[in-house]
């Protein structure tokens, strides 16, 4: 049988449909750039195996094998959708700021309302995605990106 593809029926010049993590065809196309991506991130964070765990929504022993690179599957669309995030705070930081600072302030505690005078990173294990989300808007309007 063949894998689900978004391109099956689309007509030469027909815009391709958006973006989505639903199709095992499109999470499979995907999950070694945002394993990478999310290696990188932990290291640059320095956070903690079980804060990666958390963040990226696996147990800690999952969190190992992608670490180290042994990663034999697609990440799932709730995984994909929390490295989105992820990712995208990252690149803004570093965008916000043009030091060390960037990779500093996801560990730092910050009083304010959205953090509850918390980590962000603690703010988004215990907020999910949709916390998560709410970091990225929160670092996208520091930036001016709103």
């Amino acid at each position: 049988m063949q894998p689900e593809s978004r391109n099956s029926g689309l007509l030469p010049g027909q815009p391709r449909p958006l973006q989505t993590f639903a199709l095992e065809a499109d999470r499979a196309r995907l999950t070694p750039a945002a394993a990478q991506a999310l290696r990188n991130l932990a290291q640059q964070w320095k956070l903690s195996r079980q804060e990666a765990a958390d963040l990226v929504g696996m147990s800690a022993s999952t969190w190992d094998r992608l670490a180290a690179d042994k990663w034999q599957q697609s990440l799932s669309q709730d995984q994909l959708t929390r490295a989105s995030a992820l990712i995208g705070i990252y690149k803004g930081l570093h965008l916000l700021f043009a030091d060390a600072m960037a990779d500093r302030w996801p560990k730092l505690r910050n009083a304010g309302p959205l953090f509850e005078n918390r980590s962000p990173v603690e703010a988004m294990v215990a907020g999910g995605i949709p916390l998560m989300l709410e970091v990225r808007r929160h670092v996208d309007a520091l930036r001016g990106g709103l």
